[in-house]
């Protein structure tokens, strides 16, 4: 998504600070401390994306159940975990010919909470994705969470939608992305509003100030490229954008001390009508590679917020313009914090991971490991087989508004984005060839030569 503040100077005005409606979920490392309300993401049957909160006490009972099985293989935390996706989908295959639902176990990817690696085996023809794992519960909105850590599973359906973005003999995806933007209608709306009460408002006209602008802009219109809108991977690009622009604008405060656009901005500083475009893109080095390029690490899981600055021009059209220190610290200093952030914040765990889960299936396609293991994914690349186009596209946010007196600046933050192109980890300049044979000893470790009938994890 694009976040643009826009800056408007006018005298004994407010400083009104706009983003986006979406979700407000924070998870603490320690579920039983949980005491405050939950939030997930509605999307109506109109596309418009919404907020929907839960009470926390169901999902300390599903914590409790959960940990009284943690003895079990599946539940047991484990450093390393392997997963075989051809034998996954085998399966797949046994249990939907047995009429069986897919359970936990496959949609949670058997615990995994982040993918480290990539491996094929020829012997056996197996690509397999590995990582650490852990005993797993559903929170009350569905999401698998770890239940020591509470970090975010690698979910089965992230993982088809990323192979089938990089799948057997198709065309790479360039980029994967998700942009928020206000409709160059509601700029125009919004510059008229400006315009009718400049020089005739003061701190107490704030919440009129903010109903109008909220009213004039409009909905913004979300735009998915690279995987479908209606998969899980798409929802969870947009939320982590529209909470990345509450944090900048000061509606939502991380549990991480930073400093947010708001705080750091010189209204005085900032030329009129200007645009801040902040988004997130993954941090591309720290992908090392054995020398048969059988085995892939990923060594550093990071993500950058960048940002590219606009203005408004007549009309409401957002052309190129200049940025500001404020803005360029900000976005320095949460990239710096991202790791620490996406700790303490899921949706940015789920970002990192999805990050991952893209490399991953970028590196499966540009190795062609699917016609060295003859593999042409016929069921996990079938959405009638395997579907993960299941939610309602969201199509759609409502404006979110939060007025602040300060000085005679009206500022106004109007976007956001996640922008990925995964094969650009996987570029010589940037790979790292793995010359100790760490890769490759990991890789050996625990193969999967001796595995059991329907067996398709393993530690």
């Amino acid at each position: 998504m694009n976040f643009a503040p826009t800056a408007i100077g006018f005298r004994n005005c407010l400083l009104a600070m706009l983003a986006f409606a979406a979700t407000t979920l924070v998870v603490s490392p320690s579920y039983a401390q949980i005491n405050n309300p939950i939030a997930g993401v509605d999307v109506d049957a109109t596309g418009v994306l919404k907020v929907r909160q839960f009470d926390p006490r169901l999902f300390n009972q599903r914590l409790a159940a959960a940990r009284q099985n943690e003895d079990s293989n599946l539940m047991r935390s484990s450093k390393l975990r392997k997963v075989s996706l051809n034998r996954l989908e085998k399966a797949i295959v046994a249990a939907q010919a047995s009429g069986q639902p897919l359970n936990d176990e496959f949609r949670g990817l058997a615990g995994l909470t982040a993918v480290e690696y990539v491996f094929f085996y020829p012997d056996t023809n197996d690509i397999v994705i590995a990582g650490p794992s852990e005993g797993f519960v559903a929170d009350p909105t569905d999401r698998l969470v770890g239940i020591k850590s509470g970090r975010p599973v690698v979910l089965l359906e992230d993982l088809v939608t990323a192979l089938r973005a990089y799948g057997p003999g198709g065309k790479a995806n360039s980029v994967i992305s998700v942009s928020i933007d206000p409709t160059t209608e509601g700029l125009a709306r919004m510059q008229q509003f400006l315009a009718s009460v400049r020089g005739r408002v003061g701190p107490n006209d704030a919440s009129r100030l903010a109903k109008g602008l909220k009213d004039n802009l409009g909905l913004q219109t979300v735009s998915i490229k690279g995987i479908p809108e209606s998969s899980h991977f798409a929802r969870v690009l947009v939320e982590a954008d529209y909470r990345m622009k509450l944090i900048g604008i000061g509606l939502e405060r991380l549990p991480v001390r930073m400093q947010s656009y708001v705080d750091r901005a010189n209204p005085n500083a900032v030329a009129a009508n200007a645009m801040e475009r902040w988004y997130f893109q993954p941090r591309y080095d720290g992908i090392a590679v054995s020398e048969d390029g059988l085995a892939m690490k990923i060594k550093e899981r990071g993500v950058q917020l960048v940002g590219a600055a606009e203005r408004v021009a007549n009309g409401g059209k957002r052309v190129a313009g200049r940025g500001n220190k404020a803005s360029q610290a900000f976005c320095q200093d949460f990239t710096d914090k991202f790791g620490l952030i996406a700790d303490k914040v899921r949706i940015y765990a789920e970002l990192r991971q999805l990050v991952d889960v893209a490399i991953a299936a970028a590196y499966i396609q540009q190795q062609d490991f699917y016609t060295q293991a003859n593999w042409d994914m016929s069921v996990l690349g079938d959405e009638s087989k395997v579907a993960v186009e299941i939610y309602t596209a969201p199509e759609q946010v409502e404006t979110a508004v939060n007025a602040i007196w300060r000085g005679n600046t009206l500022m106004t933050p109007l976007g956001g984005g996640v922008h990925m192109q995964p094969r650009l980890a996987l570029n010589p300049d940037r790979l790292t060839v793995d010359t100790t044979g760490e890769n490759d000893q990991v890789k050996k470790t625990a193969g999967p030569s001796d595995l059991a009938d329907g067996q398709w994890w393993w530690d």
